[in-house]
């Protein structure tokens, strides 16, 4: 008896292993299939964050696509609208009588003869800055008398980052605008230049201002800015330590004081002063007063649209005379 108790015993136990490596087993088979599917979920979850990352890409470079062809069709459009301006102009001076018209400075770099009197008594320089890109004025020239160091003899400027428009243009309209303004205002008026094709230095430019009588130079610009935050005007001056043309600091602050003043004041553009500089060639081989005017940042949105306007560019050239007419004490 106590024999078939041991056997029992014994086989009940051979049971329980055999139950619990069983149960082991099929707990194990879970744990796997279970780590398995985990495996799968992460592996989908991470596709699927690979195809939405892939999907927002792709709806980026729509965008950037989109954002480039509305900038191309501004230019254009800006550019075409440029054209006919100028060719409105072109037709208007034909039928005006020549003898009238200020000198120049031409693309081959003769100057032409002064032949409209200031009936104010003062003559002026405009420089409207830059030229066509396809004009190569990559070439270099001393950034002052008997300097070593080289800077390019004129670059191409900025353009309108929401308008298109290049600055070049911009000068050139404006200053243009500025011409007609002093003269009706009885100054005597030279030109750097008059149209885009104009292949003319820095260097050359400030010569040309003295060379011709004019009292002052007003060299037109437009700013530039990466951040597309900053907005406003400002002027450039040679400072009272400049190597070449400390003595003409003195004037040349007050010029540019009185045009940053008065063209904010016309424009309500923001202030942003006077800037002191001794490396812009155009300042430093000037033997007369002379100012930048940096007329606002085509970078802004703001700025740049308002500035691309043909009614507000009167209004900008309008400010720079007031600017003028208050360094000579002829205030309107």
């Amino acid at each position: 008896m106590k024999k078939h108790l041991t056997v029992f015993y014994i086989l009940l136990s051979l049971l329980g292993i055999i139950a619990a490596i069983g149960i082991f087993i099929l707990g194990f088979t879970a744990l796997k299939k279970a780590q398995s599917t985990q495996e799968h979920v992460e592996q989908t979850l991470e596709q699927a964050e690979a195809q939405k990352e892939s999907l927002q890409a792709q709806e980026k470079q729509m965008k950037k696509v989109q954002k480039t062809e509305e900038q191309k069709q501004i230019a254009a459009e800006a550019a075409k609208k440029a054209a006919e301006e100028k060719a409105k102009g072109e037709a208007a001076a034909d039928d005006e009588d020549t003898s009238n018209k200020p000198s120049v400075f031409n693309s081959s770099g003769s100057t032409g003869e002064n032949v409209n009197t200031a009936s104010n008594g003062h003559v002026v320089c405009i420089d409207p800055g830059h030229q066509g890109e396809w004009v190569d004025m990559s070439a270099t020239e001393p950034n002052g008398p008997g300097s070593s160091v080289p800077k390019a003899k004129c670059s191409t400027g900025t353009s309108g980052s929401y308008t298109g428009l290049n600055e070049y243009q911009l000068n050139l309209d404006v200053s243009l605008k500025l011409q007609q303004i002093l003269i009706d205002r009885g100054y005597q008026v030279v030109m750097t230049r008059t149209d885009n094709d104009a292949a003319i230095s820095n260097a050359e430019r400030a010569l040309f201002a003295s060379d011709n009588g004019a009292e002052i130079m007003v060299r037109v610009h437009a700013n530039g800015d990466d951040s597309h935050t900053a907005s406003g005007a400002l002027t450039m001056s040679p400072s009272s330590g400049n190597p070449y043309v400390a003595d003409l600091y003195d004037e040349s602050n007050r010029l540019s004081q009185c045009i940053v003043d008065s063209y904010c004041a016309a424009t309500g553009f923001n202030n942003r002063g006077i800037i002191y500089t001794d490396d812009m060639t155009g300042i430093n081989w000037s033997k007369i007063p002379v100012t930048i005017v940096e007329m606002g940042f085509m970078t802004h949105e703001t700025d740049d649209r308002q500035m691309a306007d043909p009614a507000f560019q009167e209004t900008m050239a309008a400010g720079i005379a007031d600017g003028i007419d208050a360094y000579f004490g002829l205030a309107q």
